[in-house]
This record gives C-alpha cells, structure tokens and sequence, in this order.
C-alpha cells in the first residue's frame, strides 16, 4: 500500500478526532495489506496518534505493532536500528526531551526488544525516562504511578529490567557504564525504605554485572544477571536474604544469586565452578573503576544497603584493590 492510499483514511480520522475498534480494523488492513509499512505510513500514524486523543483500546496495540514493524524489519539493515533510524524515532516520540504518551513509551521499548541490535543512546533515552518520572514524576509514565516521587515502584523495576535485558542484543552481553550511571542516579534520588524490594535487587545485579565486567572479569550474561528469581517474590522488604546470599561466598555468591536455588544446581554447577577457577585470576580493581565507585557510593550522603552489599561483593571478587577505594571500605567495615 503506499502514502496516497493511507492519506484518506487518516484524514478522515483526524479530522473526527477519534479512533474506533473499527478505525484501527481497517487500518490494519490498509497498513499491512502489501505486507510492509512504509516511511510514510509510519509518520501517518504518528501524526494520528498526536491528533486524536479518544483511542480504541485497540490503538496502542496496532500503533506500537505497525511502527516497530517499519523500524525494526523494513529498514535497512533489516533487524538492526541505524544511528538515522534512531534520531528518527526520537523525534518521532519527543516533546522537550521526553517520550510524550505511554504508548510511544511502549514503542520505544519494543522497539529495542525486537531489534538485534541499536544505538547505545537508545537504550539510554529509554532509562531516562524511567528516571524522569521515579525522580522528578515526569513524562508518560508518570500519570499512572500510585505514590509521590522519589520511590521506584514495581512497574518500573520491570520496565527498567525489560530495557536492560532488550538491549543485550548482539554483543551487549556487560552492563554499560552508562547503564549503571543512570541506575546509580535513580538509588541517590529515591528512599531506600520506600522503593519496591525488586528495586534493590535489580541495582545490585546489574551494577555487579557492570563491575565485573570492568575489572577484567568475566560476567554472567544480561539474560541470567537480569531475571527475576523466583524466591524474590517472598523476600523480605529489605530482601537481606538477598545481600547475605550475595555477599557470603565472594564472586560464587553473586553468580548464586542470579540463579534460583531450585535450578542452581542442575543449571549453574559446572559454570560456577570454572568461574571459580577465573576468578583466581581475576584482574584488579584498577584506578579508573574505584575512581568510579568511590565517586558514586554515598554521593548524596548516605551509603545505602544495596551499595554496602555491591562493596562487599568488589572487596571479595577482586584480586587486589586500588588504594583510592580503601577509605570508603573502612566506612562499611
């Protein structure tokens, strides 16, 4: 189908300022009749997203399936978002540097779930604005949150987890310093004692994930760092089940931690035991790391529980540690 065909419908469309079942019916059948969706289909339904703000429950769904289409598979390289494709969606999704509905948002991370393979700024745009509305209760996520800013509910831990997990596509296995940075913001700007349990879960794996991967070692994948464990859902609110578990046996503690207990055995034993043998060998934490995280733990006065478990674990993983990371050590004993 091309742009003349689609231009009546949308017309018709806006110009009534309201999209039906039946609206989004024969949409689809326009759209995907020839089985690709165009440069200019997409932007169509872009422009009749923004103009019609009475939506069939129905929109979202064929909105977000339509344009991820386009991006993802008719695009070259197909499967893989270029660095113009992204500046492209970005426009596409923004006003004043924010995603401006909840189902642009949702296009954007599906968008990263589909692909093979994106733009790092991609990614970080999509953490942004998770970030914007846990701190500062802004953009498309922030119309359904249930609590004031400055606490990470569920919702978002998931939706944090689904960008994370999307983004490992090909060869993103570690968590980026840019990824951890942005999680090291959201733990400084909310409440400890208010955030979901599954909040301190997430920041320590990935954050672990991240360190061990900057200190020469070699991490678990995103896939295992990043999955929600099964014996999570009965922690306790401060989940110190979860810290002693993680800090009591050093490197084996954290790969432990990222398996349920009733699959560690069958599924992580000869894993684990050959990350044992490289964590022997494990390179330092060098300079530029604790550099890092000394810079990070306790920058907005407090050291919290979920970065004490992270120092433990990095005092235990590496080999030797640089002197700038000793004093912040001493404080947490």
């Amino acid at each position: 189908m091309g742009e003349l065909t689609l231009t009546a419908p949308v017309a018709g469309l806006t110009g009534k300022g309201r999209i039906t079942a039946d609206d989004v019916q024969l949409l689809r059948g326009e759209v995907f009749r020839d089985g690709i969706v165009t440069r200019a289909e997409a932007e169509s339904l872009f422009a009749l997203h923004a103009s019609c703000h009475d939506q069939s429950a129905d929109w979202p769904r064929f909105f977000v399936e339509a344009v991820t289409d386009y991006i993802v598979h008719q695009e070259k390289p197909h499967g893989y978002i270029s660095e113009d494709n992204a500046d492209w969606l970005i426009r596409a999704i923004s006003r004043d540097g924010m995603v401006d509905t909840a189902a642009e948002m949702e296009l954007l991370v599906t968008v990263l779930e589909k692909a093979r393979s994106s733009p790092q700024r991609l990614s970080a745009y999509a953490l942004e604005q998770v970030a914007l509305a846990v701190i500062d209760d802004k953009g498309p996520l922030a119309g359904s949150r249930t609590a004031p800013a400055g606490n990470v509910e569920k919702r978002e831990v998931d939706l944090l987890r689904r960008v994370l997990y999307a983004f490992g596509g090909d060869g993103n296995i570690a968590i980026s310093r840019a990824e951890a940075e942005t999680l090291f913001r959201i733990n400084d700007n909310t409440c400890e004692e208010l955030n979901h349990p599954s909040w301190n879960e997430l920041f320590v794996k990935a954050v672990a994930n991240f360190v061990l991967a900057s200190s020469g070692y070699e991490p678990p994948s995103r896939s295992e760092a990043l999955r929600h464990d099964a014996f999570f859902d009965n922690a306790d609110a401060n989940i110190g089940g979860f810290f002693a578990r993680m800090v009591s046996g050093g490197v084996t503690g954290i790969l432990e931690a990222y398996a349920a207990p009733d699959t560690l055995e069958s599924e992580f034993a000869d894993r684990n035991r050959a990350n044992d043998l490289k964590a022997r060998h494990a390179a330092t934490v060098g300079a530029e790391e604790a550099r890092w995280i000394a810079d990070r733990v306790g920058r907005d006065g407090l050291i919290h529980e979920n970065e004490r478990a992270l120092l433990s674990f990095i005092r235990q993983a590496a080999s030797s540690l640089h002197p700038d990371l000793k004093p912040l050590l001493d404080k947490v004993g």
